[in-house]
């Protein structure tokens, strides 16, 4: 039995829960709306403000959807209540971010700034010189709008420069041993 399937996820005030035809989760809250589908096998019940997620049968596609949806209708909840957010940290010299309007402008040591502008349903914010912040309801495009940003500088493990998540230790090498 699914340990996370079987939780059952209460429905805040203020936020709204549908179930389309073919399984199609649309929530609606004070952030916004987001729409979800999940798996055809699932049965979703909503009752007196909780949703309950059921699988038909043990097989194993069922067992894996299973706590798969549960997870996806709790985040789609969790976006629109309270929001997402992801914080980079620029560590380098002369590795700077700054923001214009919807266009995010990085210099990460190469010859050319490097310009993003904003997905649709995400916010960045640069609070300072060295720091991003990446705002917005839908889990998976933060994480991978956050992704996005890191790939062009990743952390190197000899000087620990590059783009880094807030929080994260960055394991440094040695380097040569052999010089005199």
């Amino acid at each position: 039995m699914s340990r996370i399937g079987v939780r059952p996820i209460t429905i805040p005030a203020g936020v709204e829960v549908t179930v389309e035809d073919g399984n199609i989760i649309k929530v609606k809250g004070p952030k916004g709306e987001l729409s979800q589908k999940v798996s055809a096998n699932m049965n979703i019940k909503i009752e007196d403000g909780v949703i309950t997620v059921e699988r038909p049968d043990d097989a194993r596609e069922n067992r894996s959807q299973h706590g798969l949806a549960r997870t996806l209708i709790n985040n789609m909840i969790e976006g629109v209540t309270n929001g997402y957010m992801k914080k980079l940290v620029l560590v380098g010299v002369g590795y700077t971010a700054a923001k214009q309007g919807d266009t995010l402008t990085l210099k990460l040591g190469y010859s050319h700034p490097i310009e993003l502008v904003d997905p649709e349903g995400i916010t960045t914010e640069t609070p300072d010189a060295t720091t991003i912040i990446i705002k917005g309801i839908d889990k998976a495009l933060v994480g991978n709008y956050a992704a996005d940003i890191r790939a062009w500088r990743a952390p190197e493990p000899y000087k620990g420069k590059g783009v880094l998540y807030d929080g994260e230790v960055v394991k440094k090498k040695e380097g040569k041993s052999g010089a005199a």
